[in-house]
């Protein structure tokens, strides 16, 4: 069993305060590091925060002579405002343009020199950017990073040549895309208030109207030290790491980060639905349900549900509408596992002359059965290994052990999610997963998008 250590454990008290103590010893207030906490039973993590604001997260790990370099800032889309949704994905585009000092396009030509994998995403609560280098390029990206977070160039011309691209980017993923449609579509409809109803890339009206002074009172506002959280899994050395931070970031300012407005949503009276013609070969349908946050207490029962009913062929509702009835070729399920509650989906998609009304029915059928027929200890134990097995196989590579941190700590609050929430898992029982199917999968707490094709598309399949 894995035991938290707080602030440190006993073998590495003395070692770490003699290094924060010689890291300190000319740094100025703002530069100043401490230890906020560790973690330790053979993967030693630990977790500390400059003057300024600045959280750093190292595991040092000597397996292979690699590392991962992630920088995490808490905004993403759900901290767009009405009338420009799609900013925080659009800066993050911006942020790969020049700063003061390396013009358009070096950081990429130097990382790809060193041998380096870099990009970054923009999702409903924050956005990352990522490296993964070989062993002795530490000051680099360190250099790098704090250097457009500091120093990024901000004109009329940057702007416009990235709006440019994320229109298109939406006009390929949504609005030429029937499922990039019918998700927005669902997702739109699921939530009346809160900011998960609108996508992450913005509608179209928004991205045309983001201004110059919008993205760079978006910079200063969350672009800062103190909103921003650096992941560092691999072969590298702490105090190199924390004194090449301390020297590179070390006299950034804090921000007043602005106070998130929180739009809660009202708890849904009755199922919405909606159907959609769509260019698609086969009916699709998508069915959503108000569902907790990742923090929330049940949210590991949830998970343990959705690998019961869609993890896998003996899944029971892809045995049944899918090998047994034939009426789906697909079923799918999925947790949203958000800092705020979400949705948790079922999509089917039929045969092209599927019957939706009786796979609806046969859904409906073994959803309600989870109140009568209980998820047995078998089929937890089943989907527990079946996520852990999925855990395990990520944790081999650097840059998806600095992801799972750096998104439990901004999502969760506590990079120690990354181990605490798998000893959730294996303390699920049936009665919990009934307990959150009866409180999630009522049919006045859904929302369906129905996705019919279009005549011509029928016509074109049977062809």
């Amino acid at each position: 069993m894995t035991t938290l250590h707080a602030p440190v454990s006993d073998r590495h008290d003395a070692a770490v305060r003699d290094r924060i103590a010689r890291l300190n010893a000319d740094a100025t207030d703002r530069s100043r590091v401490e230890l906020v906490d560790a973690w330790d039973d053979g993967a030693r993590v630990e977790r500390y925060r400059l003057g300024n604001g600045l959280t750093v997260i190292v595991w040092e790990d000597a397996t292979a002579p690699v590392f991962a370099y992630q920088t995490w800032f808490q905004v993403g889309s759900r901290h767009d405002v009405p009338g420009r949704t799609g900013i925080a994905h659009l800066f993050e585009h911006m942020m790969f343009k020049a700063t003061k000092n390396h013009p358009e396009g070096e950081l990429d030509t130097l990382m790809e020199a060193r041998g380096a994998q870099t990009n970054a995403a923009t999702w409903v609560d924050w956005t990352y950017y990522r490296e993964k280098l070989p062993v002795g390029n530490l000051e680099l990206v360190v250099s790098l990073e704090a250097d457009r977070m500091e120093n990024l160039v901000l004109n009329h011309d940057q702007l416009e040549s990235e709006r440019e691209v994320v229109k298109n980017e939406r006009l390929m993923r949504v609005d030429n895309d029937a499922e990039g449609r019918l998700y927005e579509a669902l997702y739109a409809k699921a939530f009346e208030v809160h900011s998960y109803g609108w996508p992450t890339i913005g509608w179209m009206e928004d991205i045309q109207a983001i201004t110059l002074e919008d993205c760079q009172r978006f910079y200063k506002r969350y672009y800062s030290p103190n909103n921003a959280t650096v992941v560092v899994v691999g072969a590298v050395d702490t105090e190199e790491l924390l004194g090449l931070v301390q020297r590179y970031y070390g006299h950034l300012s804090r921000q007043d980060v602005p106070e998130e407005t929180l739009r809660v949503e009202p708890p849904q009276r009755a199922e919405k639905r909606e159907r959609m013609a769509l260019p698609l070969a086969a009916p699709k349908a998508l069915y959503a349900w108000h569902a907790p946050a990742v923090t929330d207490a049940s949210f590991p029962a949830l998970e343990v549900l959705n690998e019961v009913l869609a993890g896998g062929d003996s899944a029971r509702l892809y045995k049944a509408l899918v090998t047994d009835l034939e009426l789906c070729t697909e079923v799918s399920g999925w947790t949203a596992g958000w800092a705020q509650p979400g949705l948790y989906e079922i999509g089917l998609t039929l045969h092209p002359e599927g019957d939706l009304d009786a796979a609806e029915r046969e859904m409906d059928a073994i959803l309600a059965g989870l109140a009568t027929t209980p998820v047995t200890e078998r089929e937890i134990a089943k989907a527990v290994n079946g996520i852990e097995a999925g855990f395990l196989r990520g944790a081999a590579d650097t840059g998806t052990r600095a992801r799972r941190l750096g998104n439990a700590e901004v999502s969760a609050g506590d990079y120690r999610e990354y181990w605490h929430h798998q000893a959730a898992l294996r303390r699920v029982t049936p009665a919990d997963v009934q307990r959150v199917a009866e409180q999630v999968l009522r049919a006045s707490n859904r929302t369906v998008m129905i996705g019919e094709p279009t005549a011509t598309d029928t016509e074109e399949g049977q062809a």
